[in-house]
């Protein structure tokens, strides 16, 4: 039997390849494109235009505010970015503090930060690993979740809890740093230290790894800002914007650190990015144990109504916080007001307003993956069908956050 192959074409003939133009679902399975299902229009295999359906994730927390007190609430605002829980426990604090207008000690600033910059390395090392078998790299994938491990037991250290970690409360936080957890923070610190070369060596400088990301999902600076991309996406872009640095919160400003910023814009820059700000919030972790200061975790106008016998058993012997009667449905003043923490994504804006009721009249969470959505529909239109893995990959969007 003659193979087809074989067959010369007839001389002088030319062979022409038309593009076929058609629309491919993409999704919604979990290793492809998280909770999203991707309409892509193609043109070949360039992409057209992308229709997104975001899926049916809804934690349903703004709404549920309305019938929660505030500290049931705690849990709740940390449901839709459990991989980055600190930073969504700690945004709608600062607005409740706003309302109450309580001050919190230094040494609970110092904690918030060493907690939030914890989350933050824990995040990006998961966003990495997700990247990383979305391009086929199962042992980038492995690390990613490997490493992530180490963090999450020093959260769990820390907070009684292995994900969401309920640890910031109004006033102050729940537990105080011991010896033996700034003792497995600094080894944390050596070991991702040393295994963040091994990261550049197998992955990062990886020739294949390069050449799926560089000049790949480029977002221009003017494209970045108009399209509302937010943290190292952002930073990717050449924008120097960063919440820690224009209004600091917590500690930030007593740490010094910097901000990774990148002008190419493509997703190995938001690689870069992120692996950079690794370094950096190990930095802060550093100079945060090796600076906080002694005294009390919670505000003296909440701590002072701790029955003396609880104080001693847990404050003293334990140093953990027990909750005063007054946290179990306390009515905030009438007013409203406006957070912004810098979370491993990006900008997270909490707007919450306070009718004098036990619950929040209204709670607005903007998440820096809701953002992510619109940023997302616009890169991929023009890029290759391949890349589309690479590009969704490269920033670290995650489905529950967006839609909170």
């Amino acid at each position: 039997m003659t193979n087809q192959a074989d067959i010369p074409y007839p001389t002088g003939m030319e062979v022409e390849f038309i593009p076929v133009e058609g629309e491919l679902n993409v999704g919604p399975q979990h290793p492809g494109s998280g909770h999203m299902r991707i309409y892509v229009k193609l043109n070949g295999d360039i992409i057209v235009d992308a229709d997104l359906d975001v899926g049916y994730v809804h934690r349903a927390v703004e709404k549920l505010s309305e019938v929660r007190n505030y500290m049931h609430l705690i849990p709740l605002v940390e449901r839709p970015a459990i991989l980055d829980s600190i930073h969504m426990n700690l945004g709608y604090i600062m607005a409740v503090e706003k309302i109450l207008g309580v001050d919190v000690p230094e040494r609970a600033q110092y904690l918030r930060t060493l907690a939030a910059e914890i989350n933050r390395i824990a995040s990006h090392l998961y966003g990495t690993g997700i990247l990383a078998i979305f391009l086929g790299h199962s042992t980038g994938f492995m690390w990613g979740f490997g490493d992530r491990e180490v963090w999450v037991e020093i959260l769990q250290a820390l907070t009684g809890a292995r994900v969401t970690n309920s640890y910031i409360i109004p006033g102050g936080v729940r537990r105080d740093l011991t010896p033996a957890i700034k003792e497995m923070i600094e080894k944390a610190i050596a070991y991702q230290r040393k295994k963040v070369q091994d990261w550049y060596k197998i992955f990062v400088r990886n020739p294949n790894i390069r050449d799926r990301l560089e000049n790949v999902g480029v977002m221009s600076r003017e494209n970045a800002i108009k399209w509302g991309a937010v943290g190292p996406n952002l930073r990717a872009s050449g924008v120097y914007y960063d919440v820690r640095k224009i209004e600091p919160y917590a500690a930030y400003d007593k740490v010094d650190f910097e901000i990774p910023v990148y002008k190419e814009g493509d997703a190995y820059a938001r690689l870069l990015v992120r692996f950079e700000e690794i370094e950096q919030s190990m930095r802060i972790l550093e100079q945060v144990i090796k600076n906080i200061p002694e005294g009390n975790i919670l505000s003296d106008r909440f701590f002072k109504q701790i029955p003396p016998t609880r104080l001693k058993k847990w404050w003293e012997g334990q140093r953990r916080i027990v909750f005063p009667g007054y946290y179990a449905s306390f009515r905030p003043p009438r007013g409203e007001a406006i957070s912004r923490v810098e979370a491993a994504r990006g900008e997270l804006v909490y707007y919450l307003v306070s009718d004098g009721s036990p619950h929040p009249y209204r709670l607005r969470m903007i998440t820096p993956s809701y953002r992510l959505i619109y940023v997302f529909k616009e890169l991929v239109k023009g890029a290759r069908y391949a890349d589309l893995v690479a590009i969704y990959g490269s920033l670290d969007y995650f489905p529950p956050e967006a839609d909170r």
